[in-house]
């Protein structure tokens, strides 16, 4: 396990990720270009040709007039007419069909432009979303390899008040160490937290969270390679801070199958390192996104602009989906992507979401 050699594990920044944008907004100007060009010339030719039936009127006026001797000139005046009404007729259609292909090609344009943005949404929600698990992942790590300390396993086993001070103690070096945490809490079976590494900042020892769901599936790990990764809560004793509990099961000589004697549970401070890696998502400003960790409820545990955490659901079209994107009835485009899970971190449901504007 990584975490076992000692090395302070830090959020993973997002990737600059390639923009299309300019390249669509340059074929799709050029395309206009092309469509207002061929618009412009048709109709210069639709003047000329106006020029040329005037000037065959005005010479079938004067060959009229001239009698049997401008009959001649009567009948060129005619040609001439019928030229100019062809020349009209294949302008028109000439405007006709380029004012429809090249709209056909804005078109075409536009959906391409809109798939590529999609799947480049995509792209990024996955990478949100694999980012967090990379990290919550050294979590596990952690909780499994603290739980077997000689400093806790001593304590768990026999909480005398040495041995609790030194406990104590030895949680806050590791706090010192690993700033991702708010705490670490050492419980007796019971619930009962009888140790912590910041005694003199969270006043929790002697508190019972046997209520909690965590410590509840704590006490059924069936090994010390098991470990549990809890929800994002409020969580009261730290302050209300928002945390990711882990915890491990604390057993017997530090020995995977040795007998459980206590759990260590390890608080995350979720926030900051959470909102470290929605808003270092790399989309753009032209994109008006808003970057999301949602959970399996579609509960908002994360978002960029640091709306609705722990309090806003949205509404995911997944249709059977794991990724995937699509437009809503306003026209924001929806971008989602499952947690893929890392190593032995097989995720809890997440999506990584970005809602982007119309």
């Amino acid at each position: 396990m990584s975490a076992a050699l000692g090395l302070k594990a830090k959020p993973i920044a997002a990737e600059p990720a390639e923009d299309d944008s300019d390249i669509s907004a340059l074929i799709n100007r050029l395309t206009a270009e092309v469509n207002q060009i061929a618009v412009d010339k048709t109709k210069a030719i639709q003047q000329i040709t106006n020029q040329m039936k005037m000037l065959a009127l005005n010479a079938l006026i004067e060959s009229s007039r001239a009698g049997a001797q401008g009959a001649g000139f009567a009948v060129v005046a005619q040609e001439v007419r019928g030229v100019g009404q062809q020349v009209e007729t294949i302008a028109r259609e000439l405007e006709t069909q380029l004012t429809k292909r090249t709209g056909d090609l804005v078109a075409s344009i536009d959906r391409m432009s809109q798939r590529s943005r999609g799947e480049r949404m995509v792209d990024l929600s996955l990478n949100a979303v694999e980012l967090i698990d990379r990290n919550l992942y050294e979590r596990t790590c952690d909780v499994r390899w603290w739980a077997t300390d000689s400093a806790v396993v001593d304590c768990a086993a026999s909480p005398a008040p040495a041995a609790v001070t030194y406990a104590s103690q030895r949680l806050g070096v590791i706090l010192g160490a690993y700033t991702v945490y708010l705490d670490l809490w050492l419980c007796d079976l019971d619930g009962n937290v009888i140790a912590n590494g910041r005694a003199d900042r969270f006043r929790v020892v002697g508190q019972n969270i046997a209520h909690t769901k965590w410590f509840r599936e704590a006490r059924t790990l069936r090994s010390g390679d098991d470990y549990v990764a809890g929800d994002v809560e409020n969580q009261s004793l730290l302050g209300n801070a928002q945390v990711a509990t882990y915890c491990a099961s604390v057993r017997a000589g530090g020995q995977a199958d040795g007998t459980p004697i206590g759990v260590l549970a390890i608080h995350f401070d979720w926030e900051p390192q959470a909102r470290a890696i929605v808003q270092g998502v790399r989309v753009g400003d032209s994109d008006k996104a808003r970057v999301l960790l949602v959970d399996s409820n579609f509960r908002v545990i994360a978002a960029s602009d640091g709306q609705g955490i722990l309090s806003e659901r949205i509404s995911l079209s997944l249709n059977g989906q794991r990724s995937g994107f699509y437009h809503d009835r306003s026209g924001m485009m929806i971008a989602f992507h499952a947690t893929p899970g890392y190593e032995t971190y097989r995720g809890l449901g997440w999506y990584g979401v970005i809602i982007c504007g119309a």
